[in-house]
C-alpha cells in the first residue's frame, strides 16, 4: 500500500486515491483536496443555491446595432458577390471559346469536303445563342493541320444583356489524317 486508502498496482496510474493529499475526501471529477465547508452563523455549513439564469442585459444606445452594421456592409458584400459571378462568367467564356474551336477542327477533319463550312457551323453550333450573336469564327488548313479560332465577347453579368469590349479567344488544331 502506497499513501492512505490507495492500492498498489502495476499500473501506477490505474488507482485512484478516495482520499485526497490533505486527508479530506475527494471531489469527484475534480483533483485535489476538497474545499472546506462554508460556515454561516453559529458554525453551522451553508448551502449555496445558484441563482436562475438571466438574460444578458445591454446598455439602452447598443439596441439595433447589429442591425445598423449590416447595413453598411450590405454594399460590399453584394459587390463582392458581383465581382464572383463576372470572374465566373469570364472563365465560362473562355471555356466555351476553346470547346467551340476543338469542335470547329474535328469536324474540319472529319468531314469530307467540309473544310472551313463545316469547321465554323460546328464552332457556332457548339455555342449557347447569347454568346453565338457575338462569335467569330476563323478556319484554316495548314499543311496538313486545321486551325480553328473562335472569339466571344465576355458578358457583363447576364449573357447577352452586354458585353464588355475586349473578347476572349480560343485555339485549337486537328490533324489531317487524310492528306486532304
Amino acid at each position: 500500500m502506497g499513501r492512505a486508502g490507495e492500492a498498489r498496482t502495476g499500473d501506477h496510474g490505474a488507482a485512484r486515491a478516495t482520499r485526497s493529499r490533505g486527508g479530506a475526501p475527494a471531489r469527484p471529477g475534480r483533483p485535489g483536496p476538497a474545499r472546506p465547508p462554508r460556515r454561516g452563523p453559529g458554525g453551522r455549513p451553508v448551502r449555496l443555491r445558484r441563482l436562475p439564469a438571466t438574460p444578458r442585459t445591454r446598455p439602452a444606445g447598443d439596441r439595433g446595432q447589429v442591425t445598423v452594421e449590416f447595413a453598411g456592409m450590405l454594399p460590399l458584400i453584394l459587390l463582392v458577390l458581383v465581382l464572383l459571378w463576372q470572374f465566373v462568367l469570364v472563365g465560362y467564356t473562355f471555356s466555351l471559346a476553346a470547346h467551340a474551336a476543338d469542335r470547329g477542327a474535328r469536324a474540319a477533319v472529319a468531314l469530307r469536303d467540309g473544310g472551313p463550312g463545316a469547321c465554323r457551323t460546328a464552332a457556332t453550333g457548339e455555342l449557347p445563342a447569347s454568346w453565338r450573336s457575338a462569335a467569330t469564327t476563323t478556319c484554316a488548313a495548314d499543311a496538313g493541320l486545321w486551325h480553328a479560332t473562335v472569339r466571344l465577347k465576355v458578358p457583363v453579368l447576364f449573357p447577352g444583356a452586354a458585353a464588355f469590349p475586349w473578347t476572349v479567344s480560343g485555339t485549337a488544331g486537328a490533324v489531317d489524317e487524310e492528306g486532304r
